[in-house]
C-alpha cells in the first residue's frame, strides 16, 4: 500500500498556497498556568469555511483535469467536508453535489449551499450515504471526493501539521506532544506524517468523543475496531464508524495513543475557549482542548492542541456557555 510522505504534504502546501489560510498558532498563558507546561493552539477554526477540511478538498480538486472538472465532484459529509468541497469547487469553477444527512447542523447545510453546491439529503437511519454518493458519481461521470480515506485529501490536511511545526519553531517552542481531533483519521494521519518528519520524538495523540474512541481502541488492538453500539455524542464532526483503511495504516505507525473525552468535558472546553481565549469552537473542534482541561494531556513537555473547527449551532454554543459560567 502506498502511504503518505512528507514530500506529498510539501507538494500539497505549494498547491493550496494562496487559497487556504495559514492559520495562527496561538500561545495561551492562562492554559500554561493551568496545565503546567507551555501550551500552543493551532486554530483551524479560523481556516476558510471554518475548519481544516478546506485544505484537503482544495488539494484534491485542484489536481483534476479539464474533463474531470467539467463533470464535477460528489462528496458525502455531515458538514465540514461538505463546506470544504463546496468552497473549493466554487473557487475552481467545478460543479459540486454534496450528500448530507437530513439532521445535519443547519449552519453547515446553509453554508454548504451558500457556496453553490447542490445538496442531496438522506436519512442516516435508513439509507447509505456511500451508496447514494457512488450512484450519483456514476450517473454523472463525476469524481467522488472522500472525506478522509484519500491520499490527496490527507496530504492537504497534513499541511496544518507542517505549518504548526514551522510556527512552533518561529516561537522557539519544541513540541513534545501534539493532540489532534480524530473522526475518520485524515487530519491526524496527515499531521502526524508532517510532524514526525520534522521532529521524530514528538508524540501525537488522537482525541475523540467517548463512545467514538475507535482510534484509541484500534491502536490498542492493533487492528481497526468500530464504534460502540448505541454510542451518542454532540461532536457531529467526529462520528465516523471506524478508522479509515488508509488512515489507520498511517496512524498505527505514527501515533502514541488516543484519548477520549465526554460531552460535558467538551462543553466546558467550548465555554472556556469563548470566555478566556476569545475563540468560537464547535464540539468536534474542541476535543483536544477538552482533554487538556480535563488533565488528560502531558504536562512535562510543551504541547500543541489542534482546534479543528468552529462551525457550531448557536443554540448548542449558548447552552455550553450557560452551563459552564466559570473559567
Amino acid at each position: 500500500m502506498s502511504l503518505l510522505t512528507a514530500s506529498d504534504i510539501a507538494a500539497a502546501a505549494a498547491r493550496i498556497e494562496g487559497a487556504a489560510l495559514r492559520t495562527p498558532l496561538l500561545q495561551a498563558p492562562m492554559l500554561d498556568a493551568r496545565i503546567g507546561t507551555p501550551v500552543l493552539l493551532k486554530v483551524e477554526a479560523l481556516q476558510r469555511t471554518g475548519s481544516f477540511k478546506f485544505r484537503g478538498a482544495y488539494n484534491r480538486l485542484v489536481q483534476l483535469n479539464d474533463v474531470e472538472r467539467k463533470a464535477g465532484v460528489v462528496a458525502f459529509s455531515s458538514g465540514n467536508h461538505a463546506q470544504g468541497v463546496a468552497a473549493a469547487a466554487q473557487l475552481l469553477g467545478i460543479p459540486a453535489t454534496i450528500v448530507m444527512p437530513h439532521d445535519a447542523p443547519a449552519i453547515k447545510v446553509a453554508n454548504t449551499r451558500s457556496y453553490g453546491a447542490e445538496i442531496v439529503l438522506y436519512d442516516r437511519a435508513r439509507e447509505s450515504r456511500e451508496e447514494i454518493a457512488a450512484r450519483l458519481a456514476a450517473e454523472r461521470g463525476a469524481t467522488l471526493v472522500p472525506s478522509f480515506d484519500d491520499l490527496h485529501v490527507m496530504a492537504g490536511q497534513g499541511t496544518a501539521g507542517l505549518e504548526l511545526m514551522q510556527q512552533a519553531a518561529e516561537l522557539g517552542v519544541d513540541p513534545g506532544a501534539v493532540y489532534v481531533p480524530a473522526g475518520g483519521g485524515g487530519l491526524i494521519a496527515g499531521c502526524s506524517t508532517a510532524i514526525k518528519a520534522a521532529r521524530p520524538a514528538t508524540e501525537i495523540y488522537a482525541v475523540e468523543p467517548a463512545g467514538f474512541d475507535d482510534h484509541r481502541r484500534s491502536l490498542a488492538a492493533g487492528t481497526r475496531v468500530g464504534i460502540e453500539a448505541g454510542a451518542r455524542s454532540f461532536c457531529d464532526a467526529l462520528l465516523a464508524p471506524e478508522p479509515g483503511e488508509l488512515t489507520f495504516a498511517i496512524n498505527r505507525a505514527t501515533l502514541a495513543g488516543g484519548l477520549a473525552v465526554t460531552d460535558d468535558e467538551v462543553a466546558r472546553a467550548i465555554a472556556f475557549a469563548f470566555r478566556n481565549l476569545k475563540l468560537v469552537l464547535e464540539p468536534g473542534g474542541a476535543v483536544a482542548l477538552a482533554a487538556a482541561l480535563a488533565g488528560k494531556t502531558r504536562s512535562d513537555v510543551p504541547i500543541v492542541l489542534v482546534c479543528s473547527g468552529g462551525n457550531v449551532e448557536a443554540e448548542i454554543f449558548a447552552d455550553c456557555i450557560s452551563r459552564y459560567p466559570d473559567p
